[in-house]
């Protein structure tokens, strides 16, 4: 069970909730201070206190007084008229997300809503009720106000869900469960789509499946130095002792431990003196890949417990204060720097399968074809690494440096934070085909080496996946080997991962 206070969530807490459905519970403490802010705001209005969002317009209408017997009315319409989301939905997962991370700002107890409302989100997680969102619309300033207003939608009885693996009507899925619609009251509809979850649960569940890679990258990188008879002094400890970036240091130590048994990585001047860069350098360019993923844990790990919604209600002290926590400037630039770290997964990997085909660069088979010229083999698998590493590449410019002002020039400066976090989730999806390919190809090679001779670790995963993708033994549709074996590694459990960590000590 996981206990909702608004400040402690953890993102192994969302993997918890969101991969393997643990309940969420409203902490009781926190359900007392949420209706203690709801008073307060409802004691507000009573007194004419003009407040944004509860009592004016939004945005450029934030000047507009708005009567007593229309509150609810201000509310409702500010969903369906926001409401204006775009494209192919999010997928189910990072919807889950979405609700939840929303729940939990609201249980802060400053966003003046009513705990049946914080409830309601956390039956949808629990019931496993996913909103159907579209993924385009949001400037990531005031928040995601387009994505989250499909999100509120659901909350009353409107818009689209996924459940139980069909998309249908909210209404369907509420009688399901035994659900009913919600009314929203003053301020109600605003603070649920003031706030950052989308571009948040996005970068979450990149986060999420971007260690996952860099480990299974790792593995795959050793493989290929096997396949190549790379050179171990590159990973001797002293050499990245002196340099001093610990996550460098780290991958080096794995490599080594990994590598520890092989008898097909040699020693200097055995072979060659020097090996190339995308050999020699994977704890240089690895480590700084993971200092990008420790960067965007320590901004994502704040966001998930972070209040972003306008205004707050400081009920203790009697404030209602309208400021920007809204602004998604920080997740914007977590994400465009990820970015860089999984361009760059993908770029040296690419590099390591030109090195396994290239038969100006190996003594392997060209192309590690078993038949060469009448068999093309990895010839064209090459290609479309590269082709998906310049696709990296462009998606890979920093979405954050940009804005456009809306709302008549009031909102004169915003993040573009989820378009950058949606940018960072596709190139993740981009590299794992590439590790992929290269993982093809790397156990081709070692093939060819004697995989006898392979270090004990790495022989085990290359037994796990021979068995998604058999050796090559003539011309077929690539395609889809790497398709399969790029689903493996998005779903290769994480007690798997966690064995093959454990091994290598780090």
């Amino acid at each position: 069970m996981v206990l909702l206070t608004g400040s402690d969530l953890t993102l192994d807490d969302v993997k918890r909730v969101v991969f393997h459905g643990e309940p969420v519970v409203l902490c009781d403490a926190q359900r007392k201070k949420v209706d203690e802010n709801r008073r307060a705001v409802e004691t507000m209005v009573q007194s004419k206190k003009v407040m944004y969002g509860i009592n004016t317009g939004f945005g450029k209408f934030s000047d507009v007084i708005i009567n007593d017997e229309d509150l609810e009315d201000l509310q409702l319409n500010l969903i369906h008229s926001h409401a204006c989301g775009v494209g192919e939905p999010f997928d189910e997962k990072i919807s889950s997300v979405m609700v939840l991370l929303r729940a939990n700002a609201l249980a802060q107890g400053y966003s003046g809503v009513r705990s049946e409302l914080v409830e309601q989100l956390i039956n949808l997680v629990n019931a496993g009720i996913s909103p159907v969102i579209p993924q385009q619309g949001s400037l990531g300033a005031s928040g995601d106000l387009a994505p989250l207003s499909h999100l509120a939608l659901v909350l009353l009885g409107e818009g689209e869900v996924f459940y139980q693996g069909k998309r249908m009507v909210t209404e369907e899925a509420f009688q399901a469960v035994g659900l009913h619609p919600l009314t929203l009251k003053a301020k109600e509809g605003l603070a649920l789509i003031n706030g950052t979850q989308a571009m948040t649960a996005t970068g979450v569940i990149t986060y999420l499946e971007m260690e996952k890679l860099l480990h299974q990258s790792e593995l795959t990188a050793a493989m290929t130095m096997e396949g190549l008879n790379g050179i171990m002094e590159a990973f001797d400890a002293d050499l990245h002792h002196v340099r001093g970036h610990q996550e460098q240091m780290e991958v080096a130590e794995r490599m080594r431990n990994t590598l520890h048994d092989s008898g097909l990585t040699t020693s200097q001047g055995e072979i060659r003196v020097q090996d190339a860069y995308s050999l020699r350098c994977i704890p240089q360019v690895l480590g700084a890949c993971w200092q990008t993923f420790h960067y965007a844990k320590e901004k994502l790990t704040i966001e998930i417990n972070a209040v972003t919604d306008n205004p707050l209600i400081f009920s203790d002290d009697d404030k209602v204060i309208s400021g920007g926590n809204f602004h998604g400037q920080p997740i914007a630039f977590a994400m465009d720097f990820i970015k860089l770290g999984i361009a760059e997964l993908a770029n040296i990997a690419e590099r390591r399968i030109e090195r396994l085909v290239n038969p100006q660069l190996n003594d392997l088979p060209a192309f590690l074809s078993p038949n060469p010229g009448l068999e093309s083999g990895a010839m064209i698998m090459q290609y479309s690494a590269a082709s998906l590493v310049s696709e990296n590449k462009t998606l890979a410019h920093p979405a954050s440096v940009d804005s456009i002002p809306s709302s008549a020039n009031q909102e004169d400066h915003v993040s573009m934070g989820t378009i950058a976090a949606r940018h960072a989730l596709a190139m993740l999806q981009n590299t794992r085909r590439v590790i992929a390919i290269e993982l093809i190809c790397a156990m081709q090679a070692v093939e060819y080496r004697g995989i006898e001779k392979l270090s004990s670790i790495t022989r085990a995963y290359y037994n796990k996946a021979r068995k998604v993708v058999p050796s090559i033994t003539k011309d077929r549709i690539f395609s889809i080997d790497i398709e399969n074996l790029t689903k493996w590694l998005k779903e290769e459990h994480e007690s798997d991962i966690k064995n093959e960590i454990e091994e290598v000590g780090i």
